[in-house]
Parts: C-alpha cells; structure tokens; sequence
C-alpha cells in the first residue's frame, strides 16, 4: 500500500513495502516542480510505478523521475533497479564504494558515484548523501535538509528503530558504523530529524538518542 508520510511546505514523501522481506521503496516529490528521486528500487516495479503516480496530485506539474537513488549493494535493495532505469530513463547514483557490486546484483552500473556530503540538487529540492561505512562500504544515507521544517532521514539499512543495521558480528565493522551513525547523523541533526529505514517502521533521532550507549556496549 501506497502511503503518504510527509507533507512539507515544498516536497512529499511516500512509500511502499514493495516485497516480502519488507523493503521499503520511497519518492521524495517537489510540489513546485513535479520531480521526484526514488529511493531504493527494491523490488516489485508495477508497485514502484504506483508508488510515483500516487505522487500526481502533490503538484501542479507533471511528475518527472530524475533519479533513482540506491542507498547499498544488496541484492534485495536493487531488484528492480535495471528495469526501472530502463524503463523510465531516469539517471541512477549510489555510493561509490558499491557500485561494482551494485553492477553485479542488478545488471545495471549506477552513473553517479556519491561520496559522503554530495549534494544533488534537483529541480525543486536538495538531498545530502551521508556516507555510513559498515553494513556495506558504500551505504549512503539520503537527506533532506528541510529548510523550513525537521530533516527527513532515508537511512537504508545503516540505522533502524533499536539500533544500527547488521554488521555480522564483525567488532571492525561495528565500530564503523556505529562511529559514523553517531557522528554523521546524531551528532549533526536534531531530535526530531524523521528516519526512514529501508525495511519496517519509522523512527525520530530523539527516540533513538538515548539508547547510543546501550548499542555500542552490547555491539550491535
């Protein structure tokens, strides 16, 4: 089911569980402009069509996909990337560190490669590519930096309601995350910057927040 979960003074957000392990596909929208980035093409692309066109009526102007943002090289995160690319033109971006994997799930090499602090700027709105090293080399979180309201943060599969993503029991990697989580996303957004993982329920940074020392003790 197609839903909306953000209505801001210039863009909309909404999202779909898209296939039966719960990924989340969302689009940020521009009401001004009509452009839209969807991010992560997960899986199921009749239902990511519907998840664009139930945008139509959040702007005056006709919807436009420009990007298709990945957010990691999972293969669960990337099953209809090809097709969607394909079939829509849009361009495609994701972290640098994963685009050959990228290459490898999904048939298709993303164009833009991120690194951590890019700024896409696209018709109507800006997002932030936020580099989170540890679930995979090259996840990125994709920000909206509001600039009348809260952040919106799409976190992928780096930061969850109760913690951050898997990282295999691995203490290198955990550290690595959990150091980049903390800084990148806690330690620069406020309380109520809304998250938006890439499977199951939403969260705030400020019903997280107290929880950072309880994570980094129990290591994961």
């Amino acid at each position: 089911m197609d839903t909306l979960l953000e209505n801001r003074e210039l863009v909309t957000l909404r999202g779909s569980s898209v296939s039966e392990q719960d990924n989340r596909s969302y689009v940020i929208t521009s009401k001004q402009t009509g452009a839209q980035v969807l991010v992560d093409a997960a899986d199921n692309i009749d239902q990511i069509k519907a998840l664009l066109a139930s945008a139509q009526d959040d702007s005056p102007e006709p919807l436009n996909l420009v990007m298709i943002a990945t957010t990691h090289q999972h293969w669960d995160h990337v099953r209809a990337l090809r097709e969607l690319a394909e079939d829509t033109g849009a361009t495609t971006s994701a972290g640098a560190a994963d685009l050959e994997a990228i290459e490898k799930e999904s048939g298709l090499r993303p164009a833009h490669a991120l690194e951590h602090d890019d700024v896409g700027n696209f018709p109507g709105f800006d997002l932030r590519a936020i580099h989170l090293r540890g679930h995979t080399p090259g996840s990125i979180a994709f920000v909206y930096e509001d600039p009348s309201g809260s952040p919106i943060i799409l976190s992928g599969d780096s930061l969850f309601p109760g913690g951050v993503g898997n990282t295999w029991e691995d203490p290198e990697r955990f550290t690595s995350l959990f150091n980049d989580v903390r800084e990148r996303l806690f330690d620069r957004y406020p309380d109520d910057s809304a998250v938006y993982p890439g499977h199951g329920n939403s969260t705030t940074l400020g019903a997280e927040r107290p929880h950072l020392d309880e994570w980094r003790e129990r290591g994961w």
